[in-house]
């Protein structure tokens, strides 16, 4: 079950299934280091120095989650707008700037945050860092720019959620896994409030929640904090802080009342789905770990349980179990499609009975260390890709966990044992109000 806002032109899902790098990074060339500069800008550096190449991340800890009713798809509709004319930069100068000199820049929102990145080789990023510190506090929004930029986000919501039967199911299932809470909104915005949305609506929200105090600054690559700070400090800490910032206030995320079903059908949908979803642990909790090597466990690949006996029994053609880590409680799920011939209802018993001896018997300590061993790996292959890297520290940086924290994720996992996954999996699956969905071919 994925949930995004559509960036520019790329995608960054509002949930992530993290997996993320090694505690501290043992060795020297990886450890995270960090500065904060006088205006508030926290810093965080990634060294990797096997390529002249650096990945530039500017994140703000404001997301979907903060609009106010009535504006669903503010955030993500300014960060389209970030890209267009200040001060000392015509719109599209931006772009064709980082073009000229062999970048790649993105852009994405989420509920709990939005963010800026670029890639760039090394000797060019002081100016890239210019332009990035012109637009947080110079952006300059003229009515011809914002209402062909309304039209674009218009267009990616009918093309990435309109005309997609599983993004559609998927709204309808997120209204129902959180109702009275800011994640039943689609981080995109429903059609009819993003048509309204205008210039001013822009501009009050840039003025209340972008400034060098509520924002982030990642930097992997072939830089160390030593090289990067001096740079930080002429071009960022140049800038005032606004001084009258907002400051995030999530409501809590409260237990379903009762389990309820959603469904959805479509001339479009060729195989069948069924999942189920529970409200699962946030970013930073101690039952976070454990609700990771669980769900890995029971349907997290070829030898996860769900797999082994569903899809290998004939009785599904494909399964997952995963958990997304947000900053308030994310969803917790199982998404299985039955074979033909299999009745959704005795697809329904068969998995909730494996759900249920898992939870019971706890996991076997084969099972246990193999999906250490997975997630592990997970983190060795995300060390190799510097986008990747920064997105795993700054999702949780944003989210108000420390490097420490971080760090010890890695201690936090390995030292699990199978009481631990069995306590935890039985908190969040057994017993519990869930959200049913199924997308369904439109004969059925």
């Amino acid at each position: 079950m994925f949930r995004w806002a559509k960036a520019l032109p790329g995608l960054i899902v509002s949930g992530l299934l993290l997996a993320g790098p090694a505690s501290a990074q043992a060795g020297g060339d990886w450890s995270p280091q960090t500065f904060t500069l006088s205006n508030g800008l926290q810093a965080v550096v990634l060294p990797d120095h096997r390529a002249p190449v650096v990945t530039h991340m500017m994140w703000y800890r404001v997301g979907s989650a903060d609009e106010t009713p009535g504006k669903a798809g503010l955030a993500h509709f300014l960060e389209h707008l970030m890209f267009k004319a200040t001060d000392t930069l015509p719109a599209g100068e931006y772009f064709r700037t980082i073009a000229r000199n062999g970048g790649q820049a993105n852009a994405g929102t989420s509920y709990d945050f939005t963010n800026y990145h670029l890639r760039i080789a090394k000797d060019r990023l002081p100016q890239m860092m210019r332009m990035e510190a012109d637009r947080m506090v110079n952006l300059r929004l003229a009515e011809e720019e914002v209402t062909p930029e309304r039209n674009v986000v218009l267009g990616e919501r009918r093309q990435s959620v309109d005309s997609q039967p599983a993004a559609v199911l998927d709204e309808m299932v997120w209204a129902r896994l959180y109702p009275g809470h800011p994640y039943a909104i689609p981080v995109i915005g429903p059609e009819n409030e993003i048509a309204a949305l205008s210039r001013e609506d822009a501009l009050g929200w840039y003025r209340e929640w972008y400034g060098p105090e509520n924002a982030i600054l990642v930097v992997s690559g072939d830089i160390t904090a030593a090289e990067l700070e001096p740079l930080a400090k002429d071009i960022y800490g140049a800038i005032a802080p606004r001084g009258d910032l907002k400051r995030r206030a999530l409501p809590e995320v409260k237990p379903l009342a009762a389990s309820v079903e959603v469904q959805h059908s479509d001339s479009k949908v060729r195989q069948t789905l069924w999942q189920r979803i529970w409200i699962g642990a946030p970013l930073g909790h101690p039952d976070a770990a454990a609700l990771q090597v669980g769900m890995q466990i029971l349907g997290g690949g070829r030898t996860s349980r769900l797999y082994r006996e569903l899809v290998e029994g004939g009785k599904a053609v494909s399964v997952l179990a995963w958990a997304y880590e947000m900053e308030a409680p994310g969803p917790a799920g199982l998404s299985i499609e039955p074979a033909q011939g299999v009745s959704l209802d005795a697809l329904k018993a068969r998995s909730m009975a494996i759900v249920d001896t898992f939870i019971a018997e706890g996991p076997a300590e084969e099972e246990l260390a193999r999906a250490k061993k997975t997630l592990a790996a997970k983190r060795i292959f995300q060390r190799d890709n510097q986008v990747e890297m920064a997105n795993w520290y700054g999702v949780q940086l944003t989210a108000g966990l420390t490097l420490e924290q971080i760090a010890d994720r890695e201690a936090l996992v390995g030292g699990l044992t199978a009481a631990d996954v069995r306590t935890v999996m039985k908190r969040y699956l057994s017993g519990v109000n869930h959200v049913d969905a199924l997308l369904l071919p439109e004969t059925q």
